[in-house]
């Protein structure tokens, strides 16, 4: 277990308790991150989510009617999963304290993981417990930060963040992450209020503000307050997902995917073959 992946989860876990019940997503953006993965592929499926924070993705997920539904996580965080996914309504899921990278299982037919391998000290272990915790046959999805379009915020976000991540989760919610946030949240309204003139998108992160720009100024605090909060953030490339990818010998190579999301991140994932365990 790296002890740097233990600050990490304990700093989200500030984020994540310190939030209103319920998920602070809506459903159009957890569809929107499982894509090219729908619900007919939850459906009927067990499934796990490898890093799961207050549970914001599983209440969705659960609606989508899995066999099961399980989540780990490294950080107190999953008290709050719990009460969330309690609140939900549903019966079939679990909640459990678990290091991501040293997690062993049976086997699900679905493991996802979204927005977690790229705060870790080893981003390649956590994907490897991906695949190995996918039993043969069954599907994997991952989400993270892309080094490609986010030029602006490694220049000046990463500085602020190993700052404001050495302080009291307090200061760097309202006293750094939401006045820092400001100017971005009205360039991001001002953008997705402009016409689509082509021009427009050699802006810096213009899909992705246009995305964001759906959303309140208190969720673009959630935002900011996650990346400046973190002891550790990895902006990964396409070519060091298609490597990790072409490396697992466990992996079907025709079932592969590399998407782009919001000129900013990226989406992948595959199958499992079906005669490796």
């Amino acid at each position: 277990m790296s002890g740097g992946d233990e600050r990490t989860a304990a700093a989200f876990a500030t984020s994540w308790n310190n939030l209103p019940g319920g998920s602070v997503y809506t459903p159009e953006q957890v569809a929107d991150w499982f894509t090219p993965l729908r619900p007919a592929d939850i459906r009927g499926r067990r499934v796990l989510e490898m890093g799961c924070g207050n549970g914001s993705l599983m209440v969705h997920v659960v609606r989508w009617a899995p066999a099961r539904l399980d989540g780990i996580d490294l950080g107190d965080s999953i008290e709050s999963a719990r009460a969330n996914l309690s609140a939900a309504g549903a019966a079939n899921w679990s909640v459990q304290r678990a290091d991501l990278t040293q997690f062993a299982s049976a086997g699900y037919d679905v493991v996802y993981s979204i927005g977690v391998l790229h705060h870790l000290g080893d981003p390649h272990a956590g994907f490897a417990s991906v695949v190995r915790n996918t039993r043969p046959g069954g599907r994997f999805h991952c989400w993270v930060y892309g080094r490609e379009g986010n030029g602006l915020v490694i220049a000046v976000v990463e500085p602020l963040r190993r700052i404001a991540s050495r302080l009291p989760w307090w200061i760097t919610k309202y006293a750094i992450a939401g006045p820092a946030v400001l100017p971005y949240y009205v360039y991001a309204k001002a953008l997705r209020a402009a016409p689509r003139w082509g021009w427009l998108r050699a802006l810096p992160l213009y899909d992705y503000s246009l995305w964001i720009a759906q959303r309140e100024l208190a969720f673009f605090r959630h935002v900011a307050f996650d990346q400046l909060v973190t002891p550790r953030t990895v902006y990964l490339d396409r070519a060091t997902i298609e490597r990790w990818l072409a490396g697992e010998s466990a992996i079907e190579p025709a079932s592969t995917y590399v998407n782009m999301r919001n000129g900013n991140s990226w989406k992948f994932g595959g199958i499992k073959r079906k005669d490796r365990p």
